[in-house]
């Protein structure tokens, strides 16, 4: 990512990245035209994914387009097969991979080609080592970058993100994997769906595999519940995508209204001890839709309100992660306006909120609350009102001088003005009842009253008009702007001196109310950023997407910079600044673009906190990479420590063992007879075997730990390993030993020596903890996979050790002196991924344990 490091936008979420080239392709770049990539999604094999795809391949023919066929895999199936009919199918380049041909894609020749269309299936596809891309999605990257329109197919079990649930679902791994911004990427994507049901009797009838590998299909990956979990897998992303293309559509288009494609819940909360209520009502409306989203988000206001308990916050934020929803905080000086603005912009149908915990007389004085003026903000969103323990029971009050609203600023001054006329109207009605003093201390209050309202501008004016209608209307004599006694005069010059006095410092609070009011919202704003990064997320694209919500932007996006341009922090670049593009630098290689409404100076503080972050996440990937290149070293370092210390006693056993035999052979003291000659020759014998096969399993423990073994893979048949590993063994191993499917299966790709230690140590762990029974051999095919399984009767093994036995040193359960250092199972585990496979324990049913070793067939069969 050279140009890009992240980027996140509330039209685009994911853009997917070109693969870094070590050299330029050996092709013109032609026009520039970025190719359009269509995706067949499906959710499990035999859905008809490459027929789809022919179909329209063939549809668009017709009309005149110059289409291709790059690779198509059929895998034997007729109707598939019959589609290739009167399309154009470009040789596939072979390319020999220790010793074994394998047709791929020639991607040259499709490039030299260029066609407008290419058909290439199996996006998740790797490449036989040779080329320059080791995966198929980066060979469609590049005809996409050379301009041609791709079609391609790609089943829900590859996606990057899903494997890991899938392999939960099935049971079985998948080795390809494609990433998911790759499919996102996609211009269509269409999902070829099949009830499961449906595909059941397709593969029945032999549609999918041939007919001696149905009744596995059907009774392991094939079942009715893993096909209905992987079609609600594909239905689900796929809805993810579609939601994804309209928010953007929405955005370009300028479209405000909801549109109710799905449910989404927002929930607003304060930080009080309502919170949780709300959350879980909130949650059950969002679960009563399948796919329903939750949002719950906190407003921080810029108003004075400081009533949000951050505690309580945090908690409700782990309450709604945890509940499947996200957690979002904004910045807002009105509350029912932010949370109405954050509602549309994520297109949410329903919005839920906690009645008022003020008391029936604030209500009575302050008018209508946030509910209120939610409800008649919402529009086409519908408002739930939720009653809770804290209704009615009060709220601290606001800190004096809130930051005065559009309305007061225009209040004040006509209250300013209008006021002392009301009251001289009122007071002139009283007089002889009322004397000068209380006339005087009545239109004080009135002053300060005005202050509250609208502050000093208004109070000057309340107290230049009280000023003048006190000497005209109530100071002798009347109805003349004149002053007869002393003291009057001196009473109206306090009563001016105190309103003023007054007014100021009520202006003063109000503004200090607003820097406090200001900086408890940037306190909270980077609480929640804080929080973001701890909670787990992705550090960049978490501060990315807060800086996005909290300032309302319309995108961010970190991008590297220019090496001719160099911008100095706090500079405004004009011409960003005329559309509405604001730049922010990261450290000294990288800018923060925001684009959407300017930003007034006041934000440019938490924006330089929030650019301080990106800066750290950047630090910080750079030193977790060096961590990682360094975390080899040490594991090699605890490998050294430890195998010195554990085979110390191994290693000089039978070394002593072999030196005593060869030592009484050469004595000229004994004369032995040709027996016991015979029998040290076969004690030497039988201890440098043990050390030998010691030093070649620490050596390849070494190796693996190195990451420099060197593998021959070829296509390895099971039944012919386990005749060597045998061989290997004991004298009468075989005799102890029952075989089952060996030779039934397709051949792996394996190498043979290494799979034939992997094999001789699962047998050798097996017979020595059978207690006398026979170990069974036996090995099954399916979904391109071939397993291999040793079951044993013995005593088994606690599922608190099944990981801790294949760590290397470990011997549980082993009390002789005699079984080695514990490296077996380690190794045997180790050579087994090497391999492209698995071995996993499993519990044999009436006792004992199992060993599952898992890898891929070579005879082509898979589920891509």
């Amino acid at each position: 990512m050279d140009r890009q490091l992240a980027q996140f936008s509330a039209e685009e979420r994911t853009r997917p990245v070109a693969p870094q080239q070590e050299q330029p392709p050996p092709y013109p770049r032609g026009s520039g035209r970025q190719g359009r990539l269509k995706v067949f999604l499906g959710a499990a094999p035999g859905v008809g994914k490459t027929y789809r795809m022919l179909d329209e391949a063939r549809r668009r023919s017709e009309r005149g387009t110059d289409i291709v066929v790059a690779f198509v895999e059929c895998h034997r199936r007729r109707n598939t097969e019959d589609m290739l009919d009167g399309l154009e199918v470009l040789p596939r380049l072979t390319r020999e991979y220790r010793g074994t041909a394998f047709p791929e894609m020639d991607l040259d020749a499709v490039l030299a080609r260029r066609p407008e269309v290419a058909l290439v299936d199996e996006l998740a596809h790797s490449n036989i080592p040779g080329g320059r891309n080791t995966k198929r999605w980066q060979d469609v990257q590049e005809l996409l970058d050379a301009g041609i329109d791709v079609l391609t197919t790609v089943n829900v079990q590859h996606l990057e993100s899903l494997n890991d649930v899938v392999q939960k679902i099935t049971g079985v791994p998948q080795q390809e994997t494609v990433p998911d911004k790759v499919v996102r990427h996609a211009e269509q994507i269409e999902l070829v769906d099949v009830a499961p049901e449906g595909l059941r009797r397709r593969m029945a009838h032999g549609s999918i595999y041939a007919p001696e590998k149905v009744d596995a299909a059907l009774s392991h990956y094939f079942r009715v519940g893993n096909l209905t979990a992987l079609r609600e897998l594909a239905l689900f992303w796929l809805a993810g995508r579609v939601d994804e293309g309209l928010q953007k559509y929405r955005a370009d288009h300028g479209i405000a209204s909801v549109w109710e494609t799905r449910e989404r819940v927002v929930v607003a909360l304060t930080g009080g001890p309502e919170g949780e209520t709300l959350i879980r009502r909130a949650a059950r409306i969002a679960a009563r839709a399948a796919g329903g989203d939750l949002l719950a988000v906190h407003v921080a206001r810029s108003d004075g309100l400081a009533d949000a308990n951050p505690a309580a916050l945090a908690a409700q934020r782990r309450l709604v992660e945890a509940l499947g929803g996200s957690y979002h905080s904004v910045v807002g000086d009105s509350v029912p306006r932010a949370l109405i603005d954050f509602a549309r912009a994520e297109n949410a149908t329903q919005l839920v909120l906690g009645t008022s915990r003020r008391s029936a007389l604030s209500r009575s004085l302050t008018g209508r609350g946030i509910g209120e003026t939610i409800t008649a903000l919402s529009g086409d969103i519908d408002v739930h009102m939720v009653t809770h323990e804290e209704s009615g029971r009060g709220r601290r009050l606001p800190v004096p001088g809130r930051l005065h609203s559009p309305a007061r600023r225009i209040a004040g001054p006509l209250a300013g003005l209008v006021t002392p006329f009301l009251l001289t109207a009122l007071l002139s009605q009283t007089r002889g009842a009322v004397n000068l003093t209380s006339d005087i201390l009545i239109f004080l209050l009135a002053v300060v009253g005005v202050a509250l309202l609208g502050g000093v501008t208004s109070a000057l004016l309340a107290s230049l008009f009280a000023s003048l209608l006190l000497n005209y209307y109530f100071i002798p004599p009347i109805h003349r702007f004149t002053i007869n006694d002393p003291n009057n005069i001196l009473a109206l010059v306090v009563f001016a001196a105190v309103a003023l006095t007054v007014a100021a410092v009520v202006d003063r609070a109000t503004r200090l109310a607003r820097r406090a009011a200001r900086a408890t919202a940037e306190a909270e704003t980077l609480s929640a950023l804080a929080g973001s990064v701890l909670g787990g997320q992705s550090a960049i694209e978490a501060l990315l997407t807060r800086l996005r919500e909290t300032f309302g932007m319309d995108s961010v996006a970190l991008v590297r910079r220019p090496e001719d341009r160099q911008l100095p922090v706090g500079e405004a670049n004009s011409e960003a600044d005329s559309v509405g593009i604001e730049e922010v630098p990261v450290g000294d290689d990288a800018v923060l673009v925001l684009r959407g409404r300017p930003l007034p100076a006041a934000d440019r503080r938490v924006l330089t906190a929030f650019a301080a972050h990106v800066a750290a996440a950047l630090d910080r990937a750079h030193l977790a990479e060096v961590a990682a290149e360094v975390e080899p070293v040490k594991a090699a370092d605890r490998m050294r420590t430890a195998l010195l210390a554990a085979v110390s006693h191994d290693l000089r056993t039978p070394l002593a063992v072999a030196m005593a035999s060869v030592s009484s052979l050469r004595s000229h003291d004994v004369q032995f007879t040709p027996e016991d000659q015979q029998e040290l020759l076969a004690s030497a014998e039988e201890s440098l075997g043990k050390l030998n096969r010691l030093v070649d399993n620490l050596l390849d423990m070494s190796r693996l730990q190195a990451g420099a073994l060197s593998l021959d893979l070829q296509p390895t048949g099971l039944d012919d390993v386990l005749a060597a590993a045998v061989d290997s063994m004991a004298r009468g191993t075989s005799a102890s030993l029952r075989v089952q499917g060996l030779a039934q299966v397709p051949a792996v790709l394996a190498d043979g020596p290494l799979l034939e230690r992997v094999v001789a140590n699962l047998v050798a762990n097996a017979l020595r903890h059978s207690g006398g029974t026979p170990v069974l051999v036996s090995a099954s095919a399916l979904a391109g996979q071939v397993e291999m399984r040793v079951v044993d009767h013995g005593p088994g093994l606690p599922e608190d050790d099944r990981e801790r036995v294949f760590l290397p040193f470990q011997r549980l359960g082993d009390t002789d002196n005699g079984s080695g250092v514990g490296l077996g199972l380690a190794l045997s585990r180790g050579l087994a991924e090497a391999m492209g496979g698995t071995l996993t324990p499993e519990d044999t049913p009436g006792g004992g344990l199992t060993m599952v070793l898992t890898l891929p067939a070579t005879d082509g069969d898979s589920f891509s």
